[in-house]
């Protein structure tokens, strides 16, 4: 088979996706499938669709666009707030949105009223992870502003922890938010269609808490790609690990000095490297690199160690397997090296 390539095991994707939404559904939360470490890969988003999850969301118009023209059935959600260059395509393109700035609401009023439609947006809180949202002084009457805008409709609240920050989403977190829900829906007379907790990161607080409040959504991507949580990477009881797996083919197999020899000076990325005296090594070099993939991301399915890489090669220690020109080389993926390598033109995707 073709090299480098990802392998996609649909059928673990299709159980970890059905798993996690049973079990947030036992403590009346739904779930949004995110697909942007994917690409919004209409195969996999089909994957998603046909185990019970009809909201997808994407950071990339482009990607929802790719997923409509697939002829996925979803309502679709745009996580990062639109650009005011981008809103008109929003509207054309996504039936909700993420917003935190309200020029862009504007914007977003503007052009449905032109194209007499209707746009939902979910009003994003900083709740101290310091990327997106609205401080939560000022959620009221943005509220109130919003209420008034034709062509909008507020659809929702959320937050967003454990992405720039860390942050932890513990029980005060999610506290926080779901009383400012109950404020809003009790002092503007509304129902939320969606008070968003957070994502992947969740989990924990979700099995450490009888009581959800108001929270009724979470985003989730890693916890289906993936099967584990994101506060630790802790795998979650039930699920899949490894619906990924990235091959590599050997393209030089040779023994060879542990130290380059010679002046040092700086290497293709503008480091200095420096590598310990380990005597002479089967050095053994991978067709794919940094160009194509989060080389520090990947986990050898093989005792072999990764030396390093450049733009297009990554160079292993093969150590007791005397791997020949053709091998190919398995890896795990962490979700920086599985965006990465989905993102990759050159890693062809193959569907289990």
């Amino acid at each position: 088979m073709t090299t480098p390539r990802i392998e996609i095991d649909l059928e673990k994707i299709s159980h970890n996706a059905k798993r996690l939404k049973a079990l947030f559904a036992t403590k009346g939360i739904g779930i949004i499938g995110v697909t942007k470490v994917v690409c919004g890969d209409p195969t996999i988003a089909s994957v998603l669709v046909n185990a019970g999850i009809t909201t997808l969301a994407d950071s990339r118009i482009l990607n929802i666009k790719r997923m409509r023209q697939a002829g996925i059935q979803a309502q679709f959600a745009l996580l990062r707030s639109p650009a005011p260059s981008q809103a008109a395509s929003a509207v054309k393109h996504v039936d909700i949105s993420f917003n935190s700035e309200s020029s862009v609401i504007d914007r977003l009023s503007s052009i449905a009223v032109e194209n007499k439609k209707k746009h939902k947006i979910i009003l994003m809180l900083e709740m101290g992870d310091l990327r997106e949202g609205l401080l939560p002084h000022v959620l009221k009457e943005t509220v109130e502003r919003v209420k008034n805008q034709k062509g909008i409709i507020l659809a929702g609240i959320g937050m967003n922890l454990a992405c720039f920050g860390g942050v932890k989403p513990d029980k005060e977190k999610n506290e926080h938010l779901s009383s400012l829900a109950e404020e809003i829906e009790n002092d503007f007379g509304i129902t939320l269609e969606f008070v968003s907790g957070g994502n992947s990161a969740n989990y924990d607080w979700f099995r450490s808490t009888e009581e959800m409040g108001k929270i009724n959504n979470l985003r989730l991507g890693e916890s289906i790609y993936l099967g584990c949580e994101t506060l630790h990477r802790k795998p979650i009881p039930g699920l899949h690990t490894n619906a990924f797996r990235l091959v590599a083919e050997v393209i030089e197999s040779k023994i060879k000095p542990s130290r380059p020899y010679g002046e040092i000076c700086q290497d293709a990325f503008g480091n200095i490297p420096a590598f310990p005296n380990c005597g002479n090594l089967r050095r053994a070099i991978l067709g794919i690199g940094l160009q194509d993939v989060l080389v520090s991301g990947l986990t050898p399915l093989m005792d072999v160690g990764i030396l390093g890489a450049s733009s297009d090669h990554i160079i292993l220690d093969a150590k007791k397997h005397n791997l020949a020109v053709g091998d190919e080389v398995g890896f795990d993926l962490t979700y920086g090296a599985l965006l990465s390598s989905m993102t990759s033109p050159y890693v062809f995707k193959c569907y289990l």
